[in-house]
């Protein structure tokens, strides 16, 4: 016989023994369950916290922005429901139009999120390459600077895609506009027997430049010159080149670099 202080159950017959096993498979398969619940409560738990915190920071640069997705919701509710009204029926009219009218209004807040994100980096250093992130497929975006000014904080960056190499500038306009044709001329030989054209975009509010929240968009519209292959070979060819790199060490962020005053005295 097992002792007195054994953890094993004590059995005497073959029913007991099954008695005990659906016990024990009755256990786990409510532990499972728990643990899926949590998960799933996790789950919604984060996603209406990200939602809430986007509204947040969202309303902070539009403090309209609940009217706004107020008539968002009941335009689209209304348009919705009756035209399923008169299609098929009242009833599934509102059934329709209730989450369209939901997801009118989301659309509506992330488009405005979207444009209080950029109103919150505007102006500051490295702007342009945070617009540069919501590139999609197709683009190679080089986080790192080709080219940067330590004491105004100009930056220029490169990107490849099918319009072929862009030039993003990021900065003050005449300390990029003198850092403009140095870079432009260090390209010009790696890329003059391939034809890949080199385009440059100056990115700010000025005459000629384009706001951050358009870049994307003015990127695309830029002739195709090459196509995916193509692309991938041009990235290949910049990336190894020592130039395609700023004279920054590894490791340190280039906007927190400031010019050696004694170095530039002499």
């Amino acid at each position: 016989m097992a002792p007195a202080d054994s953890p094993t159950p004590q059995v005497s017959s073959k029913a007991e023994a099954k008695a005990e096993l659906k016990k024990l498979k009755a256990q786990q398969k409510a532990e499972t369950q728990a643990r899926k619940s949590r998960k799933k409560a996790n789950k919604k738990e984060g996603f209406f916290s990200r939602i809430k915190q986007v509204f947040s920071m969202t309303r902070a640069h539009d403090p309209n922005i609940a009217w706004w997705m107020a008539l968002a919701f009941l335009i689209t509710f209304g348009v919705s429901a009756v035209l399923m009204g008169l299609l098929l029926n009242w009833v599934t009219g509102i059934l329709f139009g209730l989450p369209m009218g939901l997801l009118a209004a989301m659309i509506l807040m992330n488009r405005r999120a979207e444009k209080a994100a950029f109103a919150r980096i505007e102006g500051r250093p490295g702007a342009a390459a945070a617009a540069l992130g919501t590139l999609r497929r197709g683009w190679i975006v080089v986080e790192e600077p080709v080219s940067m000014d330590p004491k105004t904080q100009a930056a220029i960056f490169r990107v490849v895609g099918r319009p072929g190499l862009v030039l993003i500038t990021d900065g003050p306009a005449g300390a990029v506009r003198k850092m403009v044709p140095k870079t432009r001329k260090r390209f010009s030989p790696i890329l003059r027997d391939t034809g890949v054209p080199i385009h440059v975009v100056e990115t700010g509010n000025g005459e000629g430049q384009v706001p951050l929240p358009k870049l994307t968009k003015h990127l695309k519209k830029l002739d195709k010159a090459l196509n995916k292959h193509e692309v991938s070979a041009l990235e290949q060819r910049l990336a190894s080149l020592p130039i395609s790199r700023p004279p920054i060490p590894k490791g340190v962020d280039p906007y927190r670099v400031r010019p050696d005053r004694k170095a530039m005295r002499g």
